[in-house]
């Protein structure tokens, strides 16, 4: 099923290492020119090595694809502007957006600073809506296009240590599937991607935020993560990016190794009502008793020793 992307253009971010790579390649193989959006910043988000896109470039060109560079950091409206006018001029259209920058700042809610916080929200929240924002005017007035974003089981479950990655990644979750329904009706589809794989920013998470995962129940988030080659989410990214998913809008899913899952939407699993409202002591016992009975705490606080 070769190029089921032929004469298509697709912007990748963050595309010089990892996932991004993988999907710049896969969609290259598949027919689409490709725009390699990468700084080739440090996984902190500091330093520049502009030789990471050339390079994935370079290995589009090397298997017969079409691609170019682009150094612009997404954490600017000028920026995402210019990444999305760098495909209009150098291939005379737009039809796919691939979201997959990103840093990290892990730091226990209580030790993260300011800046932590507000670096890695506008790169990955704020730098999402900079791309994507451009990219659906063209969308709009052509009455095409495909958006992947890039969520996180940190933000779709929660992660001890990334307060602030958690939150710009459920923000994403949240902001595709608004974007699925702005655009949905110009045939423009947004949907997002909560990868596992073995990636500079996995390797880059604190040993004593995983030593707190641990400890809060929650290992199974990244357990098994290093085993997993990056280059296999890139297929299901391309299925996203094609005709075949036409239908497939405003979804979330959890991808890697062999396994794609479509993710649940949020609905209402129990409920409690009161005719006229709710005082305490008639809440009280119907939401200990039945909404909140027997739920699962992710992190409960160790018990205490008899006679504490």
């Amino acid at each position: 099923m070769a190029d089921i992307l032929l004469d298509k253009v697709a912007i990748v971010t963050g595309a010089g290492r990892g996932i991004g790579r993988g999907v710049a390649l896969q969609l290259a193989a598949e027919g689409a020119k490709v725009v390699v959006v990468d700084p080739g910043v440090n996984v902190d988000g500091s330093g520049q090595d502009v030789s990471q896109a050339d390079e994935t470039v370079a290995l589009v060109r090397a298997a017969g694809g079409e691609a170019i560079p682009c150094y612009e950091s997404v954490v600017t409206m000028e920026a995402g502007e210019k990444i999305v006018q760098t495909a209009v001029d150098n291939f005379g259209k737009l039809d796919i957006v691939v979201t997959c920058h990103g840093i990290l700042r892990d730091r226990m809610i209580f030790n993260m600073t300011e800046q932590e916080w507000d670096d890695v929200i506008d790169v990955h929240l704020k730098g999402t809506f900079t791309v994507v924002k451009h990219a659906c005017i063209l969308f709009r007035q052509q009455r095409s296009g495909r958006i992947i974003t890039f969520s996180s089981e940190s933000g779709l479950v929660g992660n001890s240590g990334q307060a602030n990655y958690g939150a710009a990644k459920s923000g994403i979750a949240g902001f595709t599937k608004v974007a699925a329904k702005d655009m949905g009706r110009y045939g423009v589809t947004a949907n997002s991607i909560a990868p596992r794989a073995s990636t500079r920013m996995v390797a880059a998470v604190p040993d004593s935020a995983r030593e707190a995962r641990a400890r809060g129940g929650v290992a199974a988030i990244t357990e098994g993560e290093l085993e997993n080659d990056p280059d296999d989410v890139a297929p299901f990214v391309a299925f996203l990016a094609s005709d075949y998913s036409a239908n497939v809008n405003g979804q979330t899913f959890l991808v890697y190794g062999g396994q794609v899952s479509l993710m649940s939407q949020p609905r209402p699993e129990r409920s409690i009502y009161n005719q006229g409202g709710w005082d305490m002591e008639t809440l009280a016992p119907q939401a200990r008793e039945y909404l909140t009975k027997d739920i699962y705490n992710p992190a409960p606080a160790p018990a205490q020793p008899p006679g504490q």
